[in-house]
């Protein structure tokens, strides 16, 4: 008896205690029930917007598609009844191998919302990418330590870009990730038919979408005006940007088709910090990311947002793991479950970011909600393991892994 209490200690076989405390969480049983819960909770408009694939939704397709190319090979007869899956990445050790990938606009969805998600990642021993596109300023996501990244979008021109990363710097941010996969702004058709724009128009229609979800009109944007007044974004620049409804929001949210690798280098010699490039799909940038000296890659299609019909990050990692040697190679873009980790682990990637359902976890249930989605997904990774034959993610290799035909 006393075999079986420590095996299900070590892989977390009974739901999340947050469950049982939160009524609103009880059905949360994964990651998905986020989505479902989000759906109703939320005004179509902002849930769209969340959940929003570039055009035809064929790269967010081929994300959750990628993972079914890969059956697991597991082994029997090997002690389970400890397993461990601390993980340590850019020389810090997490308490799991996943974090909470950027995701803009948090506070218009959950009250708060950077700030939250932050909270619940520092709790939970994992980090969280603050998005640039954010609408609260980055000096208030401070006091986590390692726990909270930065994510940049960079201004035009280099003045603007070394501003911007001195103010990153003096907030007290160690890791700078640069997104570099939206050169320009998607196609905005499906946040249109959705009623959502950039920027924000006023409508009866948008009103009424949120007249119908009192809980969150009341609780998230009543709240967040009483306050803190009119959401900016404040964080594109080294100063604050444009109000959500201003019709300058495009310009200082998409104007980003000037950069280059110099740009790059011009960064890298003036960030003392981790510096990560998120966005890689091709052996060949990955490449000069290293010779140009960044300290780690996050391999992204943008959750499938920007470039509809790119390839699934986990079909490349393979090559680019191969291409930069001993550079920590992350991953997001699609992640539901223990297994997509895993998998991903497998195929070399050091760590696995996460965005959209924590997004929809903060929505309805704030910081409880977070933290119920990471013992979760936490969960499911150490019954995984036990299940795959392995007690430490040291363990994992390709030989756990079959690729399946068809």
């Amino acid at each position: 008896m006393r075999t079986l209490a420590r095996l299900r200690d070590a892989v977390s076989w009974q739901a999340p205690a947050v469950a049982r405390q939160d009524r609103r969480l009880a059905t949360i049983l994964n990651l998905h029930d986020f989505e479902r819960a989000a759906r109703r909770h939320l005004p179509h408009a902002i849930f769209s917007y969340i959940a929003n694939a570039a055009e035809d939704g064929k790269s967010q397709r081929a994300n959750a598609n990628a993972f079914d190319a890969y059956g697991f090979v597991p082994r029997i007869l090997v002690d389970i009844s400890r397993t461990c899956q601390t993980t340590t990445v850019l020389g810090i050790t997490f308490r799991a191998p996943f974090g909470i990938a950027p995701m803009g606009l948090s506070a218009l969805s959950a009250y708060r919302g950077d700030l939250v998600l932050a909270k619940a990642a520092h709790r939970a021993g994992i980090p969280m990418i603050m998005s640039g596109s954010s609408l609260i300023p980055l000096e208030e996501v401070t006091g986590f330590g390692d726990s909270v990244w930065f994510q940049a979008y960079l201004p035009t021109g280099r003045e603007g870009i070394r501003a911007l990363v001195e103010r990153v710097g003096a907030a007290g941010f160690q890791h700078l990730v640069i997104t570099l996969d939206t050169p320009v702004a998607t196609n905005p058709e499906n946040n249109r038919r959705a009623g959502f724009s950039s920027p924000l128009r006023p409508s009866l229609k948008l009103a009424w979408d949120g007249l119908s979800h009192p809980r969150w009109l009341v609780n998230t944007f009543f709240k967040t005006l009483v306050h803190h007044g009119m959401p900016y974004f404040e964080n594109n620049y080294a100063t604050r940007g444009a109000p959500i409804f201003s019709p300058h929001v495009n310009r200082d949210i998409s104007d980003r088709g000037h950069l280059d690798w110099d740009d790059m280098a011009f960064i890298r010699e003036r960030w003392p910090g981790k510096l990560i490039l998120k966005g890689v799909l091709h052996p060949d940038d990955a490449l000069r990311a290293s010779r140009l000296g960044v300290d780690g890659l996050i391999v992204s299609n943008h959750g499938g947002r920007q470039l509809d019909g790119a390839v699934a990050p986990l079909s490349v990692l393979p090559e680019i793991v191969e291409a930069v040697g001993d550079m920590p190679v992350m991953i997001d873009s699609g992640f539901r479950r223990g297994t997509d980790v895993l998998k991903a682990l497998a195929l070399g990637a050091r760590f696995v970011f996460v965005g959209r359902p924590f997004g929809y976890a903060a929505a309805c249930a704030g910081e409880a909600g977070v933290t119920h989605g990471t013992e979760l997904l936490a969960a499911e990774i150490a019954r995984d393991m036990a299940l795959l034959g392995i007690t430490d993610l040291s363990q994992l290799h390709t030989g756990h892994l079959r690729r399946l035909s068809g």
